[in-house]
């Protein structure tokens, strides 16, 4: 992800899932469901992307059920990118502080993808600036493969000029889980701080 930008395998990939998703509400609303509500795009059918097991960074065994009862934010990234990584946790920051009270009951993830140099430790230190809520979550890297085929999520390791200086290629969305762990939405590139607030203040008024 340094440099130019290119197009990879990855990205391309990336939109393909985003694709897929939107054509899923599309078929939904063709079938006579309501449109949907949310300004993001509603995945709530698919059959993916139900659970993970990993560490969070205090080390803790972590999964999908630990976050019952709140809306759930994942990303997935890495600590070294320049711009998409810090960019998303950044605006996830500012959704969750401008929700007032309500952010409470939404929790930040933040998966990383290269588990090769983000330690829970390295996850720590990352994170704490963005927001002190948000969890940092690491898996080996047969676990991180295994997590991105569950969520249908694409990245690449770009090699760089030395042992410890590659890049990783990987997708932009945010994957949305209501308050009873079901994955609802998908948060693509073309979202503000405004409308990731509007979806969520939903999601909130949905559960009651």
């Amino acid at each position: 992800m340094m440099g130019p930008r290119r197009t990879h395998p990855t990205s391309t990939k990336t939109l393909a899932a985003i694709a897929l998703a939107m054509s899923l509400s599309a078929c939904q609303e063709r079938a006579g469901t309501p449109p949907s509500r949310f300004t993001s795009t509603d995945i709530s059918s698919v059959e993916w992307g139900r659970d993970f097991q990993l560490l969070d960074h205090r080390g803790n065994r972590t999964s999908l059920a630990d976050f019952k009862g709140k809306v759930v934010l994942l990303f997935f990234g890495f600590t070294h990118c320049p711009d998409i990584c810090p960019t998303t946790l950044a605006d996830m920051a500012r959704v969750v502080n401008g929700l007032g009270p309500d952010g409470a009951k939404v929790q930040g993830l933040f998966a990383t993808v290269d588990p090769a140099r983000d330690t829970p430790e390295v996850l720590a230190k990352y994170l704490s600036p963005f927001h002190p809520g948000f969890i940092g979550l690491y898996g080996d890297e047969p676990t991180t493969a295994a997590l991105a085929r569950e969520f249908k999520f694409f990245y690449g390791i770009q090699p760089g000029h030395g042992a410890g200086h590659h890049s990783v290629d990987h997708g932009g969305a945010i994957y949305v889980f209501d308050p009873q762990g079901r994955l609802r939405l998908l948060m693509g590139p073309e979202r503000t701080v405004d409308t990731m607030t509007a979806d969520i203040r939903l999601l909130l008024n949905l559960e009651g």
